[in-house]
C-alpha cells in the first residue's frame, strides 16, 4: 500500500472507529434512542468523513513534500474509509437492542483498532502488544468519557 494511501486509511479508521463509537456511546447513555444513534451515525459518515478527509489534504499540502496525486489520494483515502467504517456500526444498531449493539460496536471497534495495531506494528517490526495495548487504551478511554458524558445529559 503506498504512503500515502495508507495514511488515508490509517486515519479514517481510526477516526471512524473512535468517533462513531464515543458517539454512538454517549447518545445511548443520554438518549437511550435507537433513531438518535442510527441518524448519527449516518451524521459521522456524511459530515465527518469529508471533514476529516478534507483535514487530511489541506495537512499534506502545509507539509509542502507531498505531489497533488499524493495528497489527492491520503484524502480519497480517508473518506472512503471512514465513510465505510463508520458505516458498519449501522449493522448492529440495524439487528439487536440498542444496549447490546453497543455491546457489540464497542467489541467490533476494538477488534478493528486491534487488527489494524498488529498490523503496523508488524510493518515496524515491533512487539504488537504494546501498539495494541496503546491503542486499545485510548479507544477504551473514549468510550468511558463518552458515556460518562452522555448520562450527564439524560434525556429519557
Amino acid at each position: 500500500m503506498k504512503h500515502s494511501m495508507k495514511k488515508g486509511f490509517s486515519f479514517g479508521l481510526t477516526s471512524g472507529v473512535i468517533t462513531t463509537l464515543g458517539l454512538m456511546v454517549g447518545l445511548g447513555s443520554s438518549t437511550n434512542s435507537r433513531i438518535v444513534v442510527i441518524g448519527a451515525i449516518f451524521i459521522i459518515a456524511i459530515a465527518d468523513a469529508p471533514s476529516d478527509a478534507l483535514g487530511i489534504h489541506v495537512s499534506e499540502e502545509a507539509e509542502n513534500q507531498h505531489t497533488a496525486k499524493e495528497i489527492w489520494a491520503s484524502t480519497l483515502s480517508t473518506f472512503i474509509a471512514k465513510f465505510i467504517f463508520a458505516l458498519t456500526f449501522l449493522i448492529p444498531v440495524l439487528l439487536f437492542s440498542l444496549t447490546v449493539a453497543i455491546i457489540v460496536s464497542v467489541i467490533w471497534g476494538l477488534f478493528l483498532i486491534s487488527l489494524f495495531s498488529f498490523y503496523i506494528a508488524w510493518q515496524q517490526n515491533v512487539k504488537s502488544h504494546k501498539v495494541i495495548l496503546e491503542h486499545v487504551v485510548m479507544t477504551i478511554f473514549v468510550v468511558v468519557v463518552a458515556h460518562y458524558v452522555g448520562s450527564l445529559f439524560v434525556l429519557r
